[in-house]
């Protein structure tokens, strides 16, 4: 009874909040306190969600292709990189800063240039997923190989194991809690990174959806979107943390004992 007070507590509060705050917008724009044609009513976006429902699904479709390929390669990139640094300290030395730096750049600065020069296809907007989803995965696995179990490692060294057999058996399953944590972050930024470079030309996904309907001042559908992408990027974030549940049982009979 203990252990579902806590969880019960975890969802209500949260849902409690959300709807007061929907419930001091919506007053504030039934009462005139704010402009409509400045924020439109969440009854308003609500309506202007389902109305355009299926187009807003076609488009999503898009932008979700786009953001899983790009999250795709960026796993795959930051995995190989994180465990070539792991390996070679002095790659380790020359390349963190790097990726630091890489970090310091905003995306949106980034996106143009990615257009000029790879046109209005799907390449520019994967290419920007792979730089923003790349960093927290590469990071994160390395922090995980850091906080490896010295015991382990000591006595697999003791067994006369090489570098990358401590490698497979202890460094990468103890890593992955923080992989599973970049990757949470990683793919919420895949959402944004998507839409952001649809913004600047494309045919369709949410971000060109989002640039017809500002031009248009239907400013309830721009909500419509905003709630859309917040709510992919709350389930898939839900969809990554079900799965480490499954990859790694083991942390979680950890946290019962």
């Amino acid at each position: 009874m203990k252990r579902k007070f806590p969880n019960i507590t975890n969802i209500v509060a949260p849902c409690v909040l959300v709807l007061l705050l929907l419930g001091i917008w919506q007053f504030l724009c039934v009462y005139g306190v704010v402009p409509a044609y400045m924020l439109p009513s969440p009854e308003q976006v609500i309506k202007a969600l389902i109305g355009d429902f299926p187009l807003l699904m076609e488009h999503a479709k898009a932008t979700l292709q786009e953001a899983f390929l790009g999250l795709a390669i960026g796993i795959a990139g930051g995995f190989v990189l994180a465990a070539c640094m792991e390996q070679c300290s002095i790659l380790h030395k020359a390349l963190y800063p790097v990726l630091v730096i890489t970090q310091t750049i905003p995306s949106v600065a980034i996106a143009p240039l990615l257009v000029l020069w790879m046109g209005y296809g799907i390449a520019p907007k994967v290419t920007l997923v792979v730089l923003i989803s790349f960093f927290p995965i590469a990071v994160g696995l390395l922090d995980g190989f850091r906080e490896a179990d010295e015991d382990s490692i000591c006595l697999m060294r003791a067994m006369g194991a090489s570098k990358w057999q401590i490698f497979w058996n202890v460094k990468l399953p103890g890593s992955l809690p923080h992989f599973f944590s970049g990757l949470r972050l990683a793919i919420s930024y895949s959402i944004v990174g998507a839409v952001i470079s649809e913004w600047l030309g494309g045919f369709s996904g949410l971000g060109v959806y989002m640039t017809r309907v500002k031009k248009s001042y239907a400013y309830d559908k721009m909500f419509a979107v905003i709630f859309l992408i917040t709510a992919l990027s709350l389930l898939l974030m839900k969809a990554v943390s079900l799965l480490q549940y499954a990859v790694t049982p083991w942390t979680h009979k950890r946290e019962r004992t």
